[in-house]
């Protein structure tokens, strides 16, 4: 009876509990890198959108001389498809004077701001407005 348990194949406790503490280990690692790595996808859509608002601000200025008349990203042409972690604002009323503001709503990005202006400098007015 002796000889069955010494044959006997299997892992010991010790063991199990070295390899819970490393996946514990690596998991507290890596799920704050991947959070933050989510959030910065997830600006992308705000800076792609106010490039996206600043090509449209430029081409509805030099169609209507009258400038902007502060009726929203839809009067310029601009609109989102799907649901947009993003609101999107617009203020000044002409092309050399306008301010675009891009504000997180949804996602890792809620209170995320992000501004574009007339010159196309694109601004992060919080860096810390969000965290990983």
């Amino acid at each position: 009876m002796l000889h069955q348990v010494k044959n006997q194949k299997g892992f010991t406790l010790i063991e199990l509990m070295i390899v819970v503490a490393i996946v514990g280990i690596l998991a507290a690692i890596a799920i704050p890198n991947f959070l933050n790595y989510q959030a910065k996808s997830q600006q992308a859509e705000a800076k792609a959108n106010l490039g996206s608002i600043f090509t449209n601000m430029t081409a509805y200025s030099a169609e209507n001389a009258t400038g902007f008349t502060g009726g929203g990203t839809t009067q310029i042409g601009f609109a989102t498809s799907g649901t947009p972690r993003y609101t999107y604002t617009i203020t000044g009323q002409l092309v050399d004077t306008f301010l675009a503001t891009a504000t997180g709503a949804l996602g890792r990005v809620v209170g995320d701001v992000w501004t574009i202006n007339q010159t196309k400098t694109l601004t992060d007015v919080d860096p810390g407005s969000f965290t990983s």
